[in-house]
């Protein structure tokens, strides 16, 4: 009996593993445990746990809905299901602390996706833990329409399909999405959102051994990640998309260990002849059961375009790389050839696993200049809007940079950065907006090294001795240089307890004509008392997502004007319905790489510092110049050749006197010499 083959050609080689690459294969598990890429079985088992509840969530929901429908078809109502499918990293078994769960809600026909907004956030917080959901954010004007939420920690990306053709769902707990009659009378986006789960679980068919492609994939996208290549909607392959790379090798080389099938990645993928397809199986053409275009670069000029396709394999097929451009590209292709000569070295015992996964150098070394994105809104709810609508058009900004005669490459940063402010004035807030300041990013209390946290404790003390409640509220105020400050509790004694006997009298009037006071020394009159300080005006929230886009300039240039590439994509965005003036913003900045923010530079990596320019000596050296010298540098004449002290006169005296005067002013360096300084 012949073996299966898979894939569109034969393979390369179908040679068993030697002990060698048994031994680097170990090594390469070993290293991916110690880079943190697998989750603990007990987190396996939570996100299980939730799926358990989604499950019963979904069929709740579903009978809701038939019972809106129908309200007196009790057959209906009792009979109706819905199912609960996952697609991504979490169907393919490579997930990892802190991943996403993408899934999907398949419901009958008759549940409509205006009833899913409606109806399934409302069930899902009440048949949920008591505070297991948070940050609930529908999305019903998606392409694809996404409920997103946190189910006890763990991020859910919840999408939904109602099939069309089925009135009820059976009962069948082996039922799967397989069939394409299952796609009749769908949507594009419907199609979209049903076929999550079906490329995720053709790839897993296509593949001669599951458990070496699923290594050899968690190599890959921890690789992929620490190069920043990692992101469908800035323009590189997303998840999918890498995935369907690694098992096309896998194919290539059914018997081969995850370690080689790393190694024979780079070595594939560094030399693919593009604009050529990638392709787990023959693409499917002429089923008639939706009217989805398949991928088809002979009928369709769009398609002929892509850069790099990598096409699914369910029907209807479609590229997964789309957004992929001219300078992602290029970024992709230099990184695959860095990884041919490390997993070489690898393979060969010069070098280890981990200088595979090495960190990227877009913000330390990458670039000079760059251009930031800045979205930023009033509310955290209109940011999450705006955020990812910026996000996903961040890639035609890119477009547009790469066709400037002066822009070698345009390579953005693969996730954007999220900042909240807390500004007192408009000024600030357009500081923040407009200019990017982070001078007022809000670093929240819960801080350990915040001193406040240490207040509500003192308040709650004092609250318990029976000291008024507006003196806990409004704690004595010292001044230093006439600046408040709040008093030290270390410095001052605790207060007595409050006995009849030292109980302090305060009364409302003097106590006499003359203001004097009485001799009793406890007795505090009002005009003894501070007054209270007025509240400090409201603070104005702020949230900001920046985007950076490293750009690297052609030989030879020497300007660079992009106001019209800027203007035209702003434009653009703001264009949009889900614009709303006032209350969202967009601005974009040119920044060098000096002058970028700290938060963008983890611990260990160097910030990049401006280079100072020295004066030239030519021109310090020149007899008129000698006195601007520093006393250190000027040159000291020759004893026994001491110039002779000219005569004072009346205009030495003036020059004297103003150069003592210019002296004991705080001197303000020129722009034409801090030009040449910066």
């Amino acid at each position: 009996m012949s073996e299966r083959i898979y894939g569109v050609t034969p393979p390369i080689s179908t040679a068993l593993p030697t002990e060698q690459e048994k031994r680097l294969n170990n090594a390469l598990h070993q290293e991916l445990r110690a880079q943190g890429t697998f989750e603990s079985p007990a987190e396996t088992e939570k996100r299980r746990e939730v799926l358990r509840h989604l499950e019963k969530i979904t069929n709740v929901f579903v009978q809701k809905a038939a019972e809106k429908k129908e309200p007196k078809n009790t057959i209906l109502i009792r009979d109706a299901i819905g199912r609960v499918f996952t697609y991504g990293s979490y169907r393919l078994g490579v997930y990892g602390p802190g991943s996403d769960m993408d899934t999907l809600v398949v419901a009958p026909k008759y549940v409509t996706v205006k009833e899913y907004f409606e109806i399934f956030p409302q069930v899902l917080v009440e048949m949920a833990p008591p505070g297991a959901i948070t940050d609930l954010t529908p999305v019903p004007e998606a392409f694809v329409p996404i409920i997103k939420f946190e189910f006890s920690g763990i991020s859910i990306d919840l999408i939904f399909c109602s099939i069309q053709s089925l009135k009820q769902l059976p009962d069948d707990k082996n039922w799967s999405l397989a069939d394409n009659n299952l796609l009749r009378g769908l949507s594009e986006n419907e199609v979209r959102s049903l076929n999550g789960t079906r490329v995720t679980d053709d790839i897993l068919n296509l593949v001669p051994e599951p458990a070496t492609f699923k290594l050899a994939l968690r190599a890959i996208k921890l690789w992929a990640q620490r190069k920043a290549i990692y992101a469908n909607i800035m323009g590189y392959p997303g998840g999918v998309a890498w995935a369907m790379l690694v098992a096309r090798v896998c194919q290539l080389y059914p018997k081969a260990t995850s370690a080689v099938v790393v190694n024979k990645f780079f070595h594939i993928m560094c030399k693919w002849p593009w604009p050529l397809p990638v392709l787990l199986q023959e693409i499917e053409y002429g089923c008639p059961v939706t009217r989805v275009a398949v991928w088809n670069p002979k009928i369709y000029p769009s398609d002929r375009h892509h850069k790099m396709p990598i096409i699914t394999p369910s029907y209807p097929s479609m590229c997964a790389t789309h957004n992929i451009g001219k300078s992602s590209m290029a970024v992709i292709k230099e990184e695959l050839g860095a990884g041919v000569q490390v997993t070489e070295d690898i393979m060969l015992g010069k070098r280890q696993w981990k200088d595979l996964f090495t960190k990227h150098t877009f913000f330390t070394s990458g670039f000079r200049y760059y251009l930031t994105v800045i979205a930023s809104s009033r509310t955290k709810e209109a940011q999450n809007v705006w955020s990812g609508f910026v996000e996903s058009r961040v890639r035609l900004l890119v477009n547009k940079l790469e066709m400037h005669p002066s822009i070698a490459l345009a390579r953005p940063f693969n996730k954007g950065y999220e900042r909240e402010h807390r500004c007192k004035n408009n000024a600030q807030v357009e500081d923040v907006v407009f200019t990017g300041s982070l001078a007022h990013v809000y670093k929240p209390p819960a801080d350990a090294e915040n001193p406040v946290k240490a207040e509500p404790k003192q308040e709650s003390k004092t609250a318990a001795n029976g000291m008024p409640a507006k003196e806990e509220q409004n704690p004595q105020v010292k001044t230093e240089n006439g600046v408040p400050m709040k008093q030290d509790l270390s410095e001052t004694a605790p207060p007595p307890a409050t006995t009849p006997e030292s109980k302090p009298n305060i009364k409302d009037e003097p106590a006499d004509l003359n203001g004097s006071s009485h001799d009793d020394k406890d007795d505090i009159k009002l005009h003894d008392i501070p007054e209270m300080k007025k509240p400090e005006p409201e603070e104005m929230e702020m949230y900001t997502t920046n985007h950076y886009i490293g750009l690297q300039l052609v030989e030879g240039a020497r300007s660079l004007d992009l106001s019209r590439e800027v203007n035209d994509w702003k434009a653009m965005c703001t264009s949009n319905e889900l614009y709303k003036e006032g209350k969202m913003f967009l601005s974009i900045q040119h920044i060098k790489n000096t002058a970028l923010p700290d938060d963008v530079f983890e611990p260990g990596e160097t910030k990049p510092k401006p280079v100072k320019k020295s004066l030239k000596r030519l021109a310090s050296e020149e007899p008129g110049n000698r006195q601007s010298l520093p006393p250190a540098k000027r040159p000291t004449p020759a004893a026994g050749n001491k110039p002779p002290l000219p005569r004072p006169t009346a205009a030495s005296a003036q020059q004297k006197q103003q150069q003592s005067q210019q002296q004991q002013r705080p001197q303000q360096p020129s722009s034409k010499a801090a030009a040449a300084v910066g």
